[in-house]
């Protein structure tokens, strides 16, 4: 898709379509070794990155709302050298393990509110502040999942959720009121084509590319919007250019698999009786989840276009990394629960009985 997604626009400006896709494969050539390895470490290795992942986080996030790169209003991306990186994809991971560890430590304190909030809650506040500071909502929504998901799996009473809903709804409108942009977007995403050639612009040709899709879309590479009329075709509105080109079909099938990969990691968390195992798959389970359903809302015009990436489906090494190093973590979990180990143990006697017998 990213291939399909990009290659108008790469070959219109470098001649050579296969550019971006190229550096995709090559972020991809990285990833896919970082997820092996991270599901065969140990997860007391794992534990032991928690805090310096996440001060290092912290510190990329604070150096990048200060010395940041600007892109589309965003100052969300931090030079480094001839490399761009975007700390905040990055810090979801690290966020995740370093609230999985605390709570894991403190497994037999959590009956109290205060022990569910501190250190977790001003951590996750610091680190969406500096992701606010660099104007990226979308990314804050994000951490503001996060922090919802952990509270909800140690067991955080109902009015927490409610104060905090309220509370930080609250702030983003208030947030989004002191950005003129923000606030057509907020007023336009429900009805884009009322500001069509303004701030609809976007939303409004991703819906013009989902409904021209059809059941079964218009073929692998037949996307017309991809042609200059949808911008961030191949990162933000990829899924609109996949509903296009696959269809209803298509679309439905891509958000089953994410379905899958959510059913998968609940499965491990519900059945592990390591509290760091739990508690750290459920917090990619929903990192990963949230951020498809905020994507895919934002691209069928239910969300305002607040500009956040389909997990492995958008064009970026900074949130493939992570996220393929995420999902290595909980295959590393699920290769080392009892029942997993016993089936792997019995296939391996019977492959060395089969091995004996040809002998």
């Amino acid at each position: 898709m990213v291939l399909s997604a990009s290659s108008v626009r790469a070959y219109s400006e470098t001649g050579d379509s296969y550019a971006v896709v190229k550096r995709q494969l090559m972020w991809v050539a990285i990833g896919v070794p970082c997820a092996f390895i991270a599901s065969r470490v140990s997860t007391t290795w794992v534990r032991g990155l928690s805090y310096p992942a996440f001060s290092i986080s912290l510190l990329l996030l604070a150096l990048t709302a200060k010395l940041g790169v600007e892109a589309n209003g965003n100052t969300n991306w931090l030079a480094l050298g001839p490399v761009q990186i975007q700390p905040s994809e990055l810090a979801k991971l690290s966020l995740v393990i370093w609230a999985a560890h605390i709570y894991a430590n403190k497994e037999r304190r959590l009956k109290s509110l205060h022990q569910m909030l501190v250190p977790v809650v001003p951590g996750m506040v610091v680190a969406t502040t500096l992701v606010v500071l660099g104007n990226d909502l979308g990314t804050a929504l994000v951490f503001f999942a996060l922090l919802i998901g952990m509270l909800w799996v140690v067991g955080a009473p109902n009015k927490l959720f409610v104060v905090s809903l309220l509370g930080v709804g609250s702030l983003a409108l208030a947030l989004a009121a002191t950005n003129g942009e923000r606030v057509q977007r907020l007023l336009n995403f429900w009805d884009p084509f009322k500001d069509f050639h303004g701030n609809g612009w976007q939303p409004a040709h991703g819906l013009y590319a989902m409904a021209s899709g059809g059941i079964f879309g218009e073929g692998i590479g037949a996307s017309q919007q991809k042609w200059g009329q949808l911008p961030e075709a191949y990162t933000d509105f990829i899924f609109a250019v996949l509903g296009e080109e696959l269809g209803l079909v298509g679309t439905l099938l891509v958000i089953t698999l994410f379905l899958v990969i959510a059913y998968a990691g609940l499965r491990v968390a519900r059945e592990t009786k390591d509290p760091f195992v739990r508690y750290c798959t459920f917090g990619i389970v929903v990192w990963l989840l949230g951020q498809m359903i905020i994507n895919v809302g934002m691209v069928l015009a239910l969300l305002p276009v607040i500009g956040i990436p389909l997990p492995l489906v958008s064009y970026g090494g900074s949130s493939l990394l992570p996220t393929l190093s995420a999902l290595g973590l909980v295959i590393g979990f699920a290769r080392r629960e009892p029942a997993a180990a016993r089936a792997l143990a019995q296939r391996r006697r019977a492959r060395s009985a089969g091995l004996s017998a040809r002998g």
